[in-house]
């Protein structure tokens, strides 16, 4: 049950990240969609973390050096995803204050994605088929 409630408030988050990013791009006062392009960042974060668990071996060493390149490639993928609203913004395609709802976007999505992971990735009897 407590799976249940975990994933409800999951998906609440993920609907008010994308609810922030959304204002960023549809308000009228804003009206351009050049941010929607953080959606990519959003897909492309887990992809190293997905292909680290698949690759490693599963010891309990404290360091491991795939699982540390994925870290290095996410913290990448994730500062990426912060720093193309602040370029946009800069080179005035978008208003700050797009990039303002579009950082806050990022922040809530991201926290979803990492409380994901931190929920349902890290026991040993969890499957991904099952989702």
């Amino acid at each position: 049950m407590a799976g249940v409630k975990a994933l409800v408030g999951l998906s609440f988050s993920g609907a008010i990240g994308l609810t922030f990013l959304m204002l960023g791009c549809g308000l009228e006062e804003y009206g351009v969609y050049w941010p929607l392009f953080v959606l990519i960042f959003y897909v492309l974060s887990p992809i190293p973390h997905f292909i680290a668990k698949r690759l490693s071996d599963d010891t309990d060493a404290t360091s491991n050096a795939c699982r540390e390149l994925a870290y290095f490639f996410t913290t990448g993928i994730v500062v990426s995803a912060f720093g193309l609203p602040m370029v946009l913004a800069r080179v005035a395609l978008i208003k700050w204050g797009a990039c303002g709802l579009v950082m806050a976007g990022n922040a809530v999505i991201f926290s979803t994605i990492l409380g994901f992971f931190l929920v349902f990735g890290g026991s040993d009897d969890f499957s991904w088929e099952q989702w």
